[in-house]
């Protein structure tokens, strides 16, 4: 019996540690995959920032918007829409696939590139161009065309520029619109006539969330650029800032290092966590998987300990007679009488009996 129960308490140990152990290297593979994935995210909003591209921006002059086209020879313009980060050179490749994942530089890169339809005129000289971006934290890429969707953001912040053909040209801002990823009579580029012109700029004020009055109303005389991105509110919702190309160049109304930052606070969950620095983000996920570890491991410590008592309450018990299915004298030996006891007592018996000898019995 008690070799069986020192071998039930092996197992039971045995398996105890292993389950222990097994435990702390998932929640320790789940810290490391959920550390490499926050990392991993950081580096694609890094790569994703316009900051990365500035030492190329046309300037007057200076060749390095030249450098960059030796790089890649399908980037082919720029655009920037002032008060926002949207700074970046624009590509067209021969799909609207490519430059999904990859970026300005002709390098893999998840957070893609800004670029125009493949069905677009490289000089925007159709009356529609379409321009595609990511939808990205960190004020990255396109990141900041849904903002637009604030009246507040879309009033503050009206012009832009696109440079193309070695000229900087403006971009007036008359349309904020959401529509969805799939509707053809917005997705149409190349439009040329000017009866569909019509109709497509007829779509677009349908479509509006936002419309501005300019100056001059926007007419099929025009040509006008939509920069396109992912939509937050839907799952194949479109977000499209539509601006007016125009040869008349527009001042920034913005400081150089200033972006309006009381605008851009974060205004969501998604948004401030995506203002974080990395090691706030491992910090938070970190601590409360330490916080189950210990807690996971005081548990376990504690049913060890239970399971220890029991087990010797147990085994101690079975070695204890009970009151109730045992006699008192239950399991003990009794002494046998002595042997040599009866011969002392029986010579007593026996002189009580015979006469006595000294002539007392002749009386």
């Amino acid at each position: 019996m008690s070799k069986a129960t020192d071998i039930t308490r092996k197992a039971i140990r045995l398996v105890d540690g292993a389950v222990n152990t097994a435990v702390l290297v998932i929640i320790l593979a789940l810290v490391s995959i959920g550390s490499y994935a926050l990392w991993d995210s950081d580096q694609v909003h890094r790569a994703a920032q316009a900051s990365n591209y500035a030492i190329y921006k046309p300037i007057p002059e200076v060749k390095s918007f030249e450098e960059l086209i030796l790089i890649n020879d399908d980037v082919f313009a720029w655009i920037e829409v002032y008060g926002t980060h949207i700074d970046y050179p624009v590509v067209q490749g021969l799909d609207n696939s490519t430059y999904i994942n990859t970026s300005a530089a002709g390098k893999y890169s998840l957070s893609g590139a800004i670029f125009l339809d493949y069905r677009s005129a490289r000089d925007f000289s159709d009356f529609n161009s379409i321009l595609y971006g990511h939808h990205m934290e960190k004020f990255a890429m396109f990141g900041e065309i849904g903002d637009f969707a604030k009246k507040s953001f879309f009033d503050a912040r009206q012009y832009g520029m696109l440079f193309y053909n070695g000229t900087e040209h403006g971009l007036e801002f008359f349309a904020f619109i959401h529509v969805d990823a799939y509707d053809k009579t917005v997705f149409l580029p190349g439009i040329i006539e000017a009866g569909a012109s019509q109709e497509y700029l007829n779509r677009i004020f349908e479509c509006a969330v936002h419309t501005r009055e300019l100056s001059v109303p926007v007419s099929t005389e025009d040509r006008i650029v939509l920069l396109n991105t992912c939509s937050a509110a839907s799952t194949n919702g479109r977000d499209i800032l539509v601006g007016r190309i125009s040869d008349e160049l527009f001042d920034n109304p913005f400081a150089v290092d200033e972006v309006i930052e009381d605008e851009l606070v974060p205004g969501g969950f998604m948004e401030m966590w995506g203002a974080l620095a990395l090691w706030a983000k491992v910090l938070i996920f970190a601590l409360p998987l330490i916080a189950l570890i210990l807690l996971v491991s005081f548990l376990m410590n504690r049913k060890r300990k239970k399971d220890k008592a029991a087990l010797l309450s147990s085994s101690g018990s079975a070695n204890i007679p009970s009151p109730e299915t045992d006699p008192p004298d239950a399991g003990l030996l009794v002494e046998p009488e002595d042997d040599k006891a009866s011969p002392k007592q029986e010579p007593l018996k026996l002189q009580e009996q015979q006469p006595s000898r000294n002539g007392e019995g002749e009386q």
